[in-house]
């Protein structure tokens, strides 16, 4: 065939240089991680501003965390069928919109609202991904381009992590205006979708087909019910023997169990649980469910820890909240590169073994904070190794779990890891919050250094048992990998 074929007039038209592509992608991830980082300075503020408690503050996690949930798998099925840059419009329109809301929020129901809106960030990667992965099949890039977006991505994402956690922190501590840092997302969005609308590409190859609305209403509806009584479990109403409490949680189940015999029986399901007879695919989700334990079960443990005061409780690191913004940037950083790291890394040593060593340098990160939580170096050096080897698991999953499924289903399979990364970031999340919870004395709102200790070795071990799951990978032999899990 050849360049001046009929067949390839239309995407000449429309063609986008790859560093344009590349920088639209990189930004909107960017964005995706400013608003994720951006709130975490300012909480202990909002409880004054807004006249809320710190534990009505654990809404704005559940809230967002369910949004996610709802969010992704619609978005990603969504873009398969009509065009992945044509619904990430919509997406980020969406998120922007919640983010007005939140530079708006003068009472707690305001803020949540737009939490509730940006939730829809979830639906970005898949998204993403999509355009991505069809512009490297165009282009004759292959996989091999793919995960160096991919990597490029998770790198952007934790970039904007860390710019949204040090901005907002800046903001607050310069401005009088005790609300002025919440715009901070607000002014993120509205640029990239202002930069990408123009840039980014349309998806050339649309299966067709329906979005089984049926499938997804069932499938919400029982990971919500499973995140709720995850995200509240063991708090005053929620204890964990409660009715509530195991309602969520089984009749999440339950609901999720229909939910898979209602896809095997539907032509075209919202997922296609069949890809979980594949050895691979079970093991990239459950190493991801073991990686975001940590990741997010430790999110709030650790700063708090860096906050409190050694001389009034005995440990701790005693850093102010732009301290902690910046004590956070190691592990940051540290991310980012593991995920720029990680195509050379696979290329060298393989898939597994690059799965292996992202578990256990996250165990090896976690074991020294424990070893050294006294010395702030040492502690902070910790989350540094915890880090890399996060970054390592955050590329090698999400390019695993891409390259698994055909790619009429790409930001399907991406957004199938995306909801495992919020499962397994809510049991970790749920279980420290058990820890904490027995160990705080009565009366008290710090709990004892045991909690700590107890939670580092807990994400220690779990982060084991992922290197360990990580040995049963087996290496596609065929040049594509995506070949081995059809």
């Amino acid at each position: 065939m050849t360049p001046t074929d009929v067949r390839d007039t239309r995407p000449a038209v429309r063609a986008t240089p790859a560093t344009a592509v590349i920088a639209s992608v990189a930004l909107v991830e960017l964005t995706s991680g400013i608003t994720q980082g951006f709130l975490s300075p300012l909480l202990r503020g909002l409880t004054d501003t807004l006249r809320v408690t710190a534990a009505d503050l654990n809404w704005i996690s559940i809230a967002n965390l369910l949004a996610s949930v709802v969010f992704t798998p619609v978005l990603s099925r969504a873009g398969d069928l009509y065009g992945h840059r044509r619904v990430l419009r919509w997406n980020l329109a969406i998120v922007l919109l919640g983010s007005v809301l939140v530079g708006f929020s003068r009472s707690f129901s305001t803020l949540l609202a737009g939490q509730i809106l940006q939730g829809a960030f979830a639906g970005f990667f898949p998204l993403l991904v999509g355009i991505l992965r069809n512009r490297s099949r165009d282009a004759g890039g292959g996989d091999g381009e793919s995960r160096r977006g991919i990597s490029l991505m998770v790198a952007a994402l934790v970039a904007g992590m860390a710019f949204g956690l040090v901005a907002s922190g800046f903001v607050a501590r310069s401005v009088d205006s005790p609300t002025a840092a919440l715009w901070v997302p607000a002014v993120a969005v509205g640029l990239a979708l202002a930069v990408t609308w123009p840039l980014l590409p349309e998806s050339a190859h649309r299966p067709g087909g329906r979005i089984d609305w049926a499938g997804g209403v069932l499938l919400c509806l029982g990971l919500v019910a499973v995140m709720l009584g995850l995200g509240l479990g063991g708090t005053p109403g929620w204890e964990w023997t409660s009715a509530r409490t195991l309602g969520c949680l089984v009749g999440g189940a339950l609901t999720c169990a229909v939910w898979a015999v209602v896809e095997l029986r539907v032509p075209e399901p919202m997922i296609d649980v069949r890809m979980f007879r594949h050895r691979n695919v079970v093991v990239v989700s459950l190493v991801t469910l073991t990686f975001t334990f940590g990741m997010i079960g430790l999110q709030v443990a650790n700063p708090v820890f860096m906050g409190t005061s050694p001389a009034e409780n005995g440990y701790g690191l005693g850093l102010d909240p732009f301290a902690i913004a910046l004590a956070m940037l190691p592990n940051l950083l540290a991310l980012a590169l593991g995920a720029l790291l990680a195509p050379a890394v696979a290329a060298a040593v393989s898939d597994r073994l690059t799965l292996v060593a992202g578990s256990l340098l996250m165990a090896a990160g976690y074991l020294l904070s424990l070893t050294c939580h006294t010395d702030q170096l040492l502690f902070l050096a910790g989350t540094a190794v915890a880090g890399l080897g996060t970054g390592f698991l955050q590329h090698s999953t999400r390019t695993l779990a891409v390259e698994s499924v055909p790619h009429d289903r790409t930001s399907v399979g991406s957004g199938i890891n995306e909801l495992l990364i919020n499962v397994g970031g809510s049991i970790g999340a749920a279980a420290v919050l058990a820890v904490f919870a027995a160990r705080t004395p009565a009366g008290r709102t710090l709990p004892e250094l045991g909690a700590y200790t107890t939670s580092w070795t807990l994400c220690t071990v779990i982060s084991v048992a992922g290197a360990a799951l990580a040995l049963l990978y087996r290496t596609p032999r065929a040049a594509g990998a995506g070949k081995d899990a059809r």
